[in-house]
Order: structure tokens, then sequence, then C-alpha cells
């Protein structure tokens, strides 16, 4: 028998561990020199140069509804800056492509490289909270956790979601 396997880069935001197929990431990066977007949606946190290219950051805490992250009790600000960009530079963000534009998703944690049989992935569950299953491509069932698939292209549906102010 030859079962199917999927690789995935795992992730945390928010508690939640998330996989994301590692076909679809380019790469991980410390987002720096963030350069905020009049009048963008709330959950893009902004762009910035990575090696030449021009990457527009999504802030995943956003996009998903979760808390704003807490800034880390090692760094407690710097003299005239705001503690928020301080915290934001200990984030990590993961590359991905999406229609031919850049994108970085930033994250609070990098996991490992996942091996997991296609078959084991299943539909979402009726009981997942609505903000996870609006950017989910199915579950996958850990010891004690829940490996939320992400759909890289929901997830970046971001124009969709957003009112008009």
């Amino acid at each position: 028998m030859n079962e199917t396997v999927i690789e995935y880069v795992t992730a945390t935001i928010g508690g939640q561990l998330f996989g994301l197929p590692i076909e679809r990431v380019q790469d991980v990066f410390m987002p720096e020199r963030l350069t905020r977007v009049p009048l963008a949606a709330c959950e893009i946190a902004g762009l910035l140069n990575l090696r030449g290219r021009i990457v527009t950051v999504v802030d995943m805490r956003r996009r998903l509804d979760f808390a704003a992250r807490e800034p880390s009790p090692s760094a407690p600000g710097e003299p005239g800056k705001p503690v928020a960009a301080v915290a934001r530079r200990a984030a990590l963000a993961v590359g991905i492509e999406h229609k031919g534009e850049s994108y970085g998703l930033l994250i609070d944690q990098i996991g490992e490289v996942l091996k997991l049989p296609a078959a084991s992935r299943e539909d979402n569950p009726v009981n997942l909270e609505q903000r996870l299953a609006r950017v989910s491509a199915g579950v996958h069932r850990l010891d004690g956790k829940l490996l939320v698939v992400l759909d890289v292209d929901r997830v970046l549906d971001v124009g969709a979601n957003a009112q008009a102010a």
C-alpha cells in the first residue's frame, strides 16, 4: 500500500495549533520595519521589503479574531516607540505566495514539519469555532491536540471580508 502523506509546517496562533501545507510555504522570517497601509483592512499589519520583494503582512491574530499579542516581558519598550511595535518584532511570519503576490502571515510560534496521512484529515467538526472554520481545510486529531489545516486561499481572501467604511 502506498498511502499519501501530506507535510504541514505547524504554527501556533493564540494557543491554537495550525498546519500549513508545506508546498505553500516559501520561508519563515522575522518581520522588521513594517510600513502601515492607510485605509487597509484591520488585519493588514503593513508592508515590508524582504530581499527585494514587497510583502503584504497579515496579522493572523486579527484575521482570526484572537486577542492582541501581549508584549514580551523581556522587551518592556523602547524610548519613543510604542510597546506594540516592540512586541510585534518578536513575532514570526510565514512567507506565502498567492496569485503572484508575496504575503507574510504573522504567527506566534513556528513548530515542526509534520508528515500526516491524507486519510487522517477530517472535515471540520460541527463544534469548531466559526472563526476557525471559515479558514480551515479540515483537521487532524493529534495526541491531545487538534491541528487545524489552514486554507491559505481563504486566509488571504481579506478583501471579501472587509466592510466599506
